[in-house]
């Protein structure tokens, strides 16, 4: 029998598997960060910097405050591994098999990778590798550049090339991360961490349609609600349609067929979710958190996904040149109980402690009620307490909030 939900079910359903339905309950610890990431299956890695790195913030939005060593602790203690998950992503340590045939066969990963890059500088790469060899791991940054200073990653400096294709095709790995640079060192020795006995291909590596059977299933476990249209995006799949596999996978009993008010096509919950459904079908299923979301949270980083379940419209603007902008530049949207209710560009000022709201706008309909507007002041002092930037400045917001959100 499939079951009926209303659209409201579907959106605390995906929250719900996401970690995002209630505020956290206790002071975070390290296994709340690897447990957070296993969760959602990978965790989406970006530099900017305006305020606390993506892939910090995404775990803040979940587990509230907590140390930010913890992540690259996570990573050199080789519980996590980077690779090009959905972009470059921290991914759990046990999911090694399900990315290595990218490695084995990188063709189709575009800039990340040159046949003829490792054939022009075969000697190079034979050194470098035995530089490592030698003396130990090395950053980008531990070789000069010859003619002056870069304009950007197309103009990256040949070690540097020669070190992110080595890790395409996974003769690299990165052990660890220094001021949030990547630190590389032979593959061999980053895998004994987390793999004692050794990684063989031949007896390790599940054939690239079981991986793929995997990451779909993994997908529709860290979504909480799928339909066939989404499920490639999550592990950047090959574009194709899968509604195939995931009636397969219903099958199987690996997957619950589910009707969504509204929806033409099908949707599907992961059979591991069904206590959520049970009590997502009894109208028990609520979601009570307020709290800011990183442009490169799996909840938004889907522009169709987050319109269809949210009717959200959402674009990452800060690849976009400053005078085409609708919002802002790092633009963080704002999920309260169930609910995407608008979004805000924010600034960090650390050395002056001022946790700066550029601009706020609420989506359309949305009713400034008291407990919205408590829950937004309470959510915003929070994040930047995080920050270390206790003073929160409300510059530009609607009538009335900005002097209401402003701290004294």
């Amino acid at each position: 029998m499939t079951l009926h939900l209303p659209l409201s079910a579907a959106r605390n359903l995906h929250l719900a598997a996401q970690g995002l339905l209630k505020p956290p309950r206790r002071k975070a610890s390290k296994p709340d960060v690897l447990a957070a990431i296993q969760r959602m299956a990978l965790l989406q890695i970006d530099t900017i910097s305006v305020v606390n790195r993506s892939p910090y913030f995404v775990l803040f939005s979940r587990l509230g405050a907590f140390d930010m060593a913890w992540l690259e602790q996570l990573l050199a203690e080789g519980k996590l591994y980077e690779y090009w998950a959905h972009e470059a992503c921290f991914v759990p340590s046990e999911d090694y098999g399900l990315l290595r045939h990218r490695m084995l066969d990188p063709a189709g990963m575009g800039w990340k990778f040159s046949a003829r890059w490792l054939e022009q500088h075969a000697t190079e790469i034979a050194a470098l590798k035995a530089h490592i060899r030698q003396r130990g791991p090395v950053r980008s940054a531990d070789f000069e550049r010859q003619g002056g200073k870069g304009n950007g990653w197309w103009d990256w400096k040949p070690e540097k090339r020669h070190l992110e294709v080595l890790f395409t095709v996974g003769e690299l790995m990165v052990s660890e991360r220094r001021n949030f640079q990547r630190v590389y060192d032979l593959a061999e020795n980053v895998l004994a961490k987390h793999y004692p006995q050794g990684w063989n291909d031949a007896r390790d590596t599940p054939s690239p349609e079981a991986a793929q059977r995997e990451m779909v299933r993994r997908s529709c476990r860290a979504l909480g609600v799928v339909k066939a249209a989404w499920v490639g995006d999550y592990y950047r799949l090959k574009r194709g349609k899968y509604q195939a596999m995931l009636h397969a996978l219903a099958d199987a009993g690996e997957l619950l067929p589910v009707r969504i008010e509204g929806w033409q096509h099908d949707a599907y919950i992961d059979k591991d979710l069904q206590p959520l459904l049970v009590a997502a079908e009894a109208g028990r299923l609520q979601s009570t958190v307020t709290t800011l979301l990183s442009p490169f949270d799996p909840v938004v980083w889907d522009r169709q996904r987050a319109s269809e379940l949210f009717d959200f419209d959402y674009r990452i603007e800060c690849y976009t040149p400053a005078p085409k902008r609708k919002y802002g530049y790092f633009v963080l949207p704002i999920l309260s109980r169930g609910k995407l209710v608008g979004r805000l560009d924010a600034k960090a000022h650390r050395q002056q402690g001022v946790f700066e709201v550029k601009a706020l706008f609420l989506e359309p309909g949305v009713r400034v009620s008291q407990r919205l507007l408590a829950d937004l002041h309470s959510a915003l002092q929070r994040c930047a307490d995080w920050h270390g930037t206790p003073q929160l400045r409300v510059v530009d917001a609607p009538a009335g909030l900005a002097s209401a959100l402003t701290s004294a």
